[in-house]
């Protein structure tokens, strides 16, 4: 039988894939800044900047007049005081030596936020917790191992314009012969403090050749990013890695580069069994990996309830169960499922990144105070795998 309709050819299939990316042209257009480069807006007042800085507001005013820090910005027209920014505010931590970086002696956390199953909110939570960390004046790398590149479009990069697969991405490394180290694919952010090592459509050709390789070269394939991550870590106290959404030579050998684990879990029956599945999946591929180049231990491996709606009773009641059968591997603090983060995703932003008006709601107070304490409990492990944070841990009764 025949159908009535017309079947779908390779060259509509083109036509409609330039379509695509004339959206996101305009998207780009509309919402970043002119010359297609985001820039950050954020400015802090001078009560906000000391409470970053851990200093008071005289401190800061004596440095400024003492010549150790500059004065902020005027506006030219009211010669009002613009507010502080994000780079201002670091420089304030470095004169008053309150930057929270890690000793050289401890290692950078290289934390995966790792779940073979699509849509639970990977990218959203690595772009947030990279921004988080910047904001508390960490060093952060990104490194987007997700040929969708979600995360790179995030940080204002166009996969498909800004991107070269040859010469910016993992994929060079991953090859045989390759650079030295990462320190080729290092892209600045118009964040201060956060580095990102971009993706796009052209990494996915490197689960191809790992594969094809895996037979003959299982330690070179398993420990080659691991040994890319080791190679710029000392740059940075926090490396985030996003990987594909699916069990494939990628998300492997994050398993193996990785000394940390979060693993966001929407609280619904699907994402829940999925979730289940992960960690079945991830013990017997670890012990699969651990037989062609030893054991892999991580310093901790916690599960995000992510997606979290707390008017319906069945997320609220798969959380009960979460939290029973997972008593000391669930995050107290949940993501809860927000607005917010779906109209900042649209405008290919974030939360953080929101000024002015959009910043005085009820709904924006909330969804910030959610993504503050993912944040906080995340730094708080992060710190104590960190020995020369240990003592100001003490002191602050958190050890």
């Amino acid at each position: 039988m025949t159908s009535v309709l017309p079947p779908v050819t390779l060259d509509e299939l083109t036509q409609l894939t330039h379509r695509a990316s004339t959206v996101i042209e305009r998207l780009r257009e509309r919402v970043f800044a002119p010359g297609n480069q985001k820039q950050l807006d954020l400015r802090f007042n001078v009560r906000t900047a000391a409470e970053m800085v851990g200093r008071t507001e005289k401190a800061i005013r004596d440095a400024e007049g003492d010549g150790r820090l500059p004065e902020p910005d005027k506006d030219p027209d009211t010669q009002r005081r613009r507010g502080y920014t994000l780079s201002q505010v670091n420089q304030m931590r470095e004169v008053f030596g309150t930057l929270p970086h890690r000793d050289p002696e401890d290692s950078a956390l290289v934390l995966a936020v790792q779940n073979f199953k699509g849509g639970v909110g990977k990218s959203t939570v690595v772009c947030h917790l990279a921004q988080y960390f910047a904001l508390r004046g960490y060093r952060v790398c990104v490194i987007d191992c997700d040929s969708q590149a979600s995360t790179t479009a995030m940080f204002g990069m166009n996969p498909d314009v800004d991107v070269d697969e040859d010469e910016d991405t993992l994929y060079p490394f991953l090859r045989h012969g390759g650079p030295k180290s990462l320190h080729y694919a290092l892209r600045a952010t118009y964040w201060p403090g956060i580095a990102l090592i971009p993706a796009n459509l052209g990494l996915y050709d490197a689960e191809y050749e790992f594969a094809a390789r895996m037979a003959r070269e299982p330690a070179f394939i398993l420990d080659r990013l691991r040994e890319g991550v080791e190679s710029i870590a000392d740059q940075f106290d926090i490396v985030l890695l996003d990987p594909p959404p699916a069990l494939g030579m990628l998300s492997l050998s994050v398993l193996r580069a990785a000394n940390a684990l979060l693993i966001p879990a929407p609280p619904n029956n699907i994402d829940f069994a999925s979730t289940a599945h992960f960690l079945k999946m991830m013990e017997a591929t670890l012990s699969e990996l651990a037989q062609h180049g030893g054991a892999r231990d991580y310093a901790f491996v916690k599960i995000l309830a992510s997606k979290m709606n707390d008017q319906k009773s069945a997320h609220m009641a798969i959380k009960r169960m979460m939290d029973a059968v997972f008593p000391q591997d669930m995050l107290q603090a949940t993501l809860k499922d927000s607005a917010e983060i779906d109209n900042a995703t649209a405008n290919l932003s974030t939360v953080y990144e929101l000024t002015g008006a959009a910043t005085r709601t009820e709904t924006h107070r909330r969804c910030r105070a959610y993504l503050d304490a993912v944040g906080r409990e995340v730094e708080l492990l992060a710190r104590k795998t960190w020995p020369s944070h240990h003592r100001a841990l003490r002191k602050e009764g958190m050890l």
